[in-house]
């Protein structure tokens, strides 16, 4: 299993996904798109790299808008893989 991150290792991780925000042992990020075939385009492409890296994000869509957020439920807050898909995600936008 995945370990913890400590706060500090948060904060410096957070630097490398400046659009990310820091929730309740998690981060989470609101994408909006010009209607929602684009929005759910991208879903389907964010769903083939949580599938390969086998973390998935937690998804909100409403019309032109998903709403991200990313927490290793396993281990009860923010690990190496949340901001690792956080990364490829925003590759993906």
């Amino acid at each position: 299993m995945a370990e913890l991150l400590k706060p500090e290792t948060v904060q410096v991780l957070l630097d490398e996904v400046p659009k990310w925000e820091l929730g309740d042992n998690s981060i989470g990020r609101t994408f909006e798109f010009d209607g929602f075939q684009p929005a759910i385009d991208f879903v389907n492409r964010l769903a083939k790299e949580a599938e390969e890296m086998n973390h998935h994000p937690d998804i909100d869509i409403r019309w032109n808008k998903v709403r991200l957020v990313l927490s290793t439920h396993a281990a009860g807050g923010l690990t190496d893989l949340d901001f690792m898909l956080a990364t490829k995600i925003d590759k993906l936008a």
